[in-house]
């Protein structure tokens, strides 16, 4: 029996869209309805956050606010936020399912899991009708795990871990310090730690990459290894204990922390 009762995944550039591009597309282009561009950083720097708070975060950038009052006459506020919103969730309720695809190395990794009787829940920044529309894609690759935690079922989203909390309860699993939080951003990482948890980053597969397969395997090794050095250190400063490329390398990460604890 492993000593560790549970693992939570994040979904987009952890277990499914490598390179997270679904979210990201959907950002720019909700700006641009309101004849505001912004660029991919800006749009993938607060990526993790529920989506309404990721908006905010945008709004609140020096260069996007004022991008804002000089075309609206005002800073930006919460009903302009809001707006901003109901564009947004459409635009990624229709993208989303088309970027489901599993990272490769998950379902081998969920099959790990299931051998060693550990519990399998997962949270996310989408909304539930975004995932709505990822589930069944998910499903039909053999992907589904034990509970789904969604941005807009909390009062308050990432990094605050009510998300985890509700998964300790629904998975009937505790202390906190017996189940692993594997995600690809911030955020998320910040709710496992907040809850207590072992926390693992994600680095190419995730956000702060944003590349594909295809792309990543036309870059020399030495690049790829500054593209990884680089989105683990943002994994490391947000409070990850462990960071590996993808959710492919958790089997190995797992077998290590049982041998040595």
């Amino acid at each position: 029996m492993s000593r560790i009762k549970a693992v939570v995944f994040d979904w987009a550039g952890t277990m499914i869209d490598f390179g997270s591009f679904a979210p990201m597309g959907a950002f720019v282009a909700a700006f641009r309805e309101f004849g505001i561009d912004v660029s991919i950083e800006e749009a993938r720097a607060p990526m993790g956050k529920a989506k309404r708070d990721h908006i905010t975060a945008m709004m609140t950038t020096e260069r996007v606010r004022g991008l804002w009052l000089q075309r609206f006459g005002h800073p930006p506020g919460e009903k302009d936020i809001d707006r901003l919103y109901d564009v947004f969730v459409p635009m990624n309720e229709r993208v989303a399912a088309d970027y489901a695809d599993l990272v490769p190395g998950a379902l081998e990794t969920i099959a790990y899991l299931k051998s060693r009787g550990i519990r399998v829940g997962s949270t996310t920044g989408y909304t539930r009708s975004i995932m709505a529309h990822v589930l069944p894609v998910a499903a039909r690759q053999g992907y589904e795990p034990e509970n789904l935690v969604c941005a807009d079922d909390m009062p308050e989203g990432r990094p605050v871990p009510l998300g985890m909390y509700k998964c300790f309860v629904d998975l009937g699993v505790y202390p906190p310090s017996c189940v692993i939080k594997v995600d690809d951003t911030g955020p998320g990482i910040g709710e496992g730690v907040a809850a207590g948890c072992v926390t693992v980053g994600v680095a190419l597969s995730g956000n702060y990459v944003g590349k594909t397969p295809a792309e990543l395997a036309c870059l020399p090794s030495d690049e790829i290894s500054a593209l990884r050095e680089a989105a683990a250190a943002k994994l490391r400063a947000a409070g990850a204990d462990h960071v590996i490329d993808t959710v492919a390398d958790l089997p190995n990460l797992i077998e290590t922390l049982e041998q040595s604890g």
